[in-house]
């Protein structure tokens, strides 16, 4: 892959999503929102790869897929008017038949070209499949890892000024109030990711958002979350009680020892 890929796959990024904009101004905002995710985390998956050693194509691939990874949402928010994969379709799968319908990726060669592909369909999937090439594997993580990243960031700023102006839609429309699901606390006191098919309410989804922190691939990724201090500010929106304490002493736990492993 070279620079002038790249290139074209901004180009195409840009002129793609500019026939989304929206009048309806919660729409409008969750599709700039949208736009800028994207290139933060083609930012995101370049910087974390590069920390890590991937050489100079491998980290052009890299950004490539951070740029496309979320470029279903942008039809599914216009077709649905919602970005609840659950209600309306799932939005990587969605992505990876725009990007086949459009033939976007038709000038990489073919293995460069799955490699996109099955990233970007995979990052939003709940755990990894078994991925056979180390390759395949390596960016599919890597993906998961960028996303999540400026996820968080995106999240912990809105939760943090939500009084001022809520929007339905990144909140995925659950109610709002001071319940969560228990099983959603014993996921994450088990280390587990929990299903985004349970949310009932905002603090269930909050809940989620800190049972990432379980798929977290690689350390710079995990050096980041802490120096951002996204896990802490998304818990003080929790209730303060006996297991969100304990959830928060489960994951300083976590973490310690992720670092002190060094994995």
């Amino acid at each position: 892959m070279e620079k002038s890929d790249l290139q074209f796959f901004r180009d195409w990024f840009r002129d793609y999503t500019s026939g989304f904009h929206s009048r309806d101004r919660d729409m409008e905002w969750l599709i700039q929102i949208k736009i800028g995710h994207s290139y933060r985390v083609g930012e995101n998956t370049k910087e974390i790869g590069n920390e890590l050693g991937i050489g100079k194509n491998d980290l052009l691939l890299a950004e490539t897929i951070g740029l496309f990874h979320d470029i279903g949402r942008f039809e599914q928010s216009v077709r649905y008017g919602t970005l609840h994969d659950d209600r309306s379709e799932n939005h990587a799968i969605l992505g990876v038949k725009v990007l086949e319908k459009e033939s976007v990726l038709s000038n990489l060669d073919k293995k460069e070209g799955e490699i996109i592909l099955t990233a970007i369909r995979l990052h939003n999937a709940k755990a990894l499949p078994d991925i056979q090439d180390d390759k395949t594997l390596f960016y599919s993580r890597l993906i998961r890892d960028a996303d999540k990243l400026d996820i968080l960031r995106v999240v912990t700023d809105y939760y943090e000024r939500r009084r001022q102006k809520r929007n339905p839609l990144i909140e995925l429309e659950l109610e709002d109030g001071p319940g969560y699901s228990t099983s959603l606390v014993q996921d994450i006191l088990e280390d587990r990711i929990s299903d985004a098919g349970e949310l009932r309410t905002l603090n269930d989804l909050k809940l989620l958002q800190l049972s990432w922190i379980f798929d977290i691939n690689f350390l710079p990724t995990l050096k980041r979350v802490c120096e951002k201090r996204y896990l802490e500010r998304i818990l003080k929106g929790l209730p303060d009680n006996s297991e969100i304490r304990e959830v928060d002493s489960h994951i300083r736990s976590y973490i310690e020892r992720r670092f002190i492993e060094g994995a």
